[in-house]
């Protein structure tokens, strides 16, 4: 089975107030928003969330998220390169990290309890 498309971008950032300002400027709405500088925001339009997550050091990251139906039917052809295999987490997926043919990270999530 593959993926089941683009479900969300997640995106690291210094500063969460401006990121979020942006995307709501953007049209995007928040949908959650936790005690530690992070949230989920959504357009009224439709299309996939994007995720803030603020982050005090280290290299900010962007990563594409593709939903998948099911962990443990995933097999596509060819194999991609894991960088961390599935794992669940605390945001209610199981979730694995592969790498694209130039090396960018796309993170791949699937319901847990799935595989």
């Amino acid at each position: 089975m593959a993926g089941e498309g683009v479900q969300g971008l997640y995106v690291e950032t210094r500063d969460y107030g401006a990121t979020a300002a942006f995307w709501a400027s953007l049209g995007f709405e928040a949908v959650v928003e936790t005690d530690h500088a992070s949230g989920q925001w959504v357009h009224p339009a439709g299309g996939p969330y994007v995720f803030i997550a603020e982050r005090a050091d280290g290299d900010l990251q962007t990563q594409v998220i593709v939903g998948l139906a099911d962990a443990a039917s995933f097999a596509p052809d060819p194999a991609p390169t894991f960088v961390r295999p599935f794992e669940p987490q605390h945001w209610g997926v199981t979730e694995a990290l592969v790498q694209d043919p130039d090396g960018r990270t796309v993170s791949l999530q699937a319901p847990l309890g799935d595989g």
